[in-house]
């Protein structure tokens, strides 16, 4: 039976014990299915024999029925079969955002690109109210809706330009795959930043204090596990070790030494193992699967280093990892003991990514080619080396002066 759909027809379709179909006279290939005990769905056909449930009547609209039957039909014609077919999509001819980047663009992302866990964080914690739309229907004006609240909440242009880099790159796959036919940011400029901005790294004085409070840490450890064995010893209890004899208490005073005069970046620090590191030449490896630019360089040890190193190592234990957690695996975080020692240093708004900058900057302040700077740093690009450039000692004076 042929008939054009509308709401009254679909609400008067009877129940007759068996199954019949009823034909859309407006997207030809549309049709109602009504089953024997009378459920309704929208059936797509687009060849003899290839067909597809669209969804049950009354979830779907007709409206959303026709537009999702004329985009199989279309991609039928173009393609051979329905794109939602030959990419196993499920339900309706258009994911969700949601289910695309749960189907689709996560299994792709977590095989070519590194921190798919991160990227991972920033979508799901800042998208929601278009997450439950379909794909296609997500217009630039929604996004643009979505970045003026970060930004009225306090979020700085490159918090709001990282994030909303997440999404658009979800969107640049949705079209390169076919999903949609326009990229919904494709006019939305990113917010304005400043690309040299502040270069956050320790003053002489937080230096000396870090290192002091490092040192009264260890102390302090040193004085509590001695009070401890006394009283094990007076119950009759196996001593723990003592750390008297020991360079370091535990982690964080080599690992902080390391990143001060290495610039290694947390990840790349906490990933670095045993096999890595050279003591005959004086050199850490830092392997390409665990860089973010997925480059290996070669970082040459100081004395300071090499000579925290060899002590750790000492003391270290059987893991294959330099700085490895209580069960012999990789380091997932730090900062609790991080924060605690800022708070005893007396040292503000230092992050420990900055002891990266503060790295970067002394050589600067040294003299050392920002060339050499940025192959230490491991920058794919010497523009993020600039950044440091200002620090140069007498350049812009010396510039001055010829004219």
């Amino acid at each position: 039976m042929k008939e054009k759909l509308t709401g009254k027809i679909l609400s008067s379709l009877e129940v007759t014990g068996k199954e019949y179909e009823v034909h859309d006279t407006i997207v030809i290939g549309l049709h109602v299915r009504v089953t024997a005990a009378g459920a309704k769905s929208y059936i797509v056909r687009w060849g003899r024999g290839r067909k597809k449930a669209l969804g049950r009547v009354g979830m779907l609209t007709l409206d959303q029925a026709r537009q999702e039957a004329t985009q199989y039909l279309y991609e039928a014609r173009k393609h051979g079969e329905p794109l939602a077919v030959t990419h196993g999509r499920k339900g309706t001819a258009l994911p969700s955002l949601r289910e695309f980047i749960d189907d689709t663009y996560m299994p792709w992302f977590k095989t070519h690109h590194k921190g798919h866990a991160k990227t991972l964080h920033t979508l799901d914690n800042n998208f929601d109210t278009i997450m439950a739309q379909r794909i296609d229907a997500i217009t630039g004006r929604d996004l643009e809706q979505i970045r003026t609240t970060w930004m009225q909440a306090g979020n700085k242009p490159s918090t709001v330009n990282r994030k909303m880099g997440s999404i658009s790159g979800v969107f640049s796959r949705a079209l390169e795959w076919e999903y949609i036919t326009a990229h919904p940011m494709a006019k939305l400029k990113q917010r304005k930043v400043d690309s040299i901005g502040v270069v956050r790294y320790l003053s002489v004085e937080e230096d000396k204090r870090l290192r002091a409070a490092l040192d009264a840490r260890q102390d302090e450890m040193r004085r509590e596990r001695e009070r401890a064995n006394k009283c094990r010893e007076y119950r009759g209890k196996e001593q723990m070790q003592s750390f008297l004899d020991l360079q370091f208490t535990d982690h964080l005073k080599p690992m902080i030494i390391v990143s001060l005069k290495t610039g290694m970046r947390r990840g790349e620090l906490f990933d670095l193992k045993w096999s890595s590191v050279n003591f005959d030449t004086k050199t850490i490896t830092v392997t390409g699967n665990t860089t973010k630019t997925s480059d290996t360089r070669h970082i040459q040890m100081n004395t300071e280093v090499f000579t925290a190193l060899v002590e750790w190592k000492k003391q270290s234990g059987a893991s294959p990892y330099v700085f490895a957690n209580r069960e012999g695996g990789r380091f997932e975080d730090v900062k609790s003991a991080w924060l605690k020692l800022l708070e005893r240093a007396q040292v503000i708004g230092f992050r420990w990514h900055d002891m990266r900058h503060d790295f970067a900057s002394r050589l600067v302040m040294a003299g050392v080619p920002l060339n050499t700077v940025r192959d230490l740093l491991g920058h794919s690009d010497i523009k993020m080396t600039l950044r440091y450039a200002h620090l140069a000692p007498g350049t812009k004076a010396a510039a001055v002066e010829l004219i």
